[in-house]
């Protein structure tokens, strides 16, 4: 087993360990705060993300942990580390304050810049997925057999399955499906989640053109759907930089079965191009 091997399964145990936590907070009422306007948290998020960050610092001691719910000060400098975890403790909380079970606990791990595996658990699907990024995707089941997972072989966008935010539909969202000729784009929570339907295959192009959240919302996505044989990059095809110190995704994210990943970048600029000024 090669070391990246060992670090996803130590990551999903860590995961499916969070997913209880957020499962006991799922099934009983909960309050409901707010970071800034449309932007909850719950105590799901907090106490799945301590446990993360306690979890992965013993395992990996000396690893930058950049989470969604830590102070940012446990995580200064991180840009300068050969390698750092990303952790979204709760991805989705909008549809887990809304009960209707699209939601994840997300895990990734960057080097040099560079995601290299993912592990994203569905807590309410009681599902787990893993990808090593050169050498595969698995749906790990509960006593640890795995199946290997792979994207779709679509490879005309004509009639492709497209998956978006529901919560962020894009404003160009008809612009964008009219350009690629596509089928009619299908709205679903957790940025991981729709990573998640791509590396299976059961959607071919999960895309956001603009903001598309943070870095803890892309490492475990592109992680997973690379190592299951698909692409995942910004918008314009540009590489995530996870030693960048913007956490931020200010370029949009686009998770293809990789056959697609060019044209869709193509359908992007023609319906940007053609867009009202």
């Amino acid at each position: 087993m090669t070391e990246l091997l060992r670090a996803a399964e130590e990551a999903l145990g860590v995961a499916r360990e969070a997913a209880r936590v957020v499962m006991r907070v799922y099934a009983a009422p909960f309050e409901v705060e707010y970071k800034v306007e449309d932007d909850p948290v719950t105590r799901a998020d907090r106490e799945s993300n301590a446990l993360v960050c306690e979890r992965l610092e013993r395992a990996f001691p000396g690893v930058p942990i950049v989470a969604e719910e830590s102070d940012p000060q446990t995580y200064a400098g991180f840009e300068r580390a050969d390698a750092a975890w990303f952790v979204d403790p709760l991805d989705g909380t909008r549809d887990f304050v809304r009960r209707n079970g699209e939601f994840a606990v997300m895990i990734g791990l960057a080097e040099r810049g560079r995601a290299v595996l993912g592990v994203i658990v569905a807590p309410a699907w009681d599902r787990a997925f893993v990808g090593v990024v050169g050498q595969g995707a698995w749906e790990i089941a509960a006593d640890g057999s795995r199946a290997p997972v792979r994207v779709s072989s679509r490879a005309s966008l004509r009639d492709a399955s497209i998956v978006v935010s529901r919560s962020h539909a894009p404003a160009m969202l008809p612009a964008i499906v009219a350009a690629a000729g596509a089928r009619q784009a299908v709205g679903h929570g957790s940025s991981g989640l729709k990573g998640v339907l791509i590396a299976i295959g059961e959607h071919d192009v999960y895309f956001q053109p603009g903001p598309a959240g943070m870095r803890w919302d892309a490492c475990a996505t592109e992680g997973l759907v690379r190592g299951a044989g698909g692409d995942c990059t910004e918008a314009d095809g540009s590489p995530f930089d996870y030693a960048s110190p913007d956490i931020v995704n200010r370029g949009g994210i686009l998770a293809t079965n990789g056959l697609l990943h060019g044209p869709m970048i193509e359908a992007l600029r023609e319906a940007r191009s053609d867009a009202p000024p």
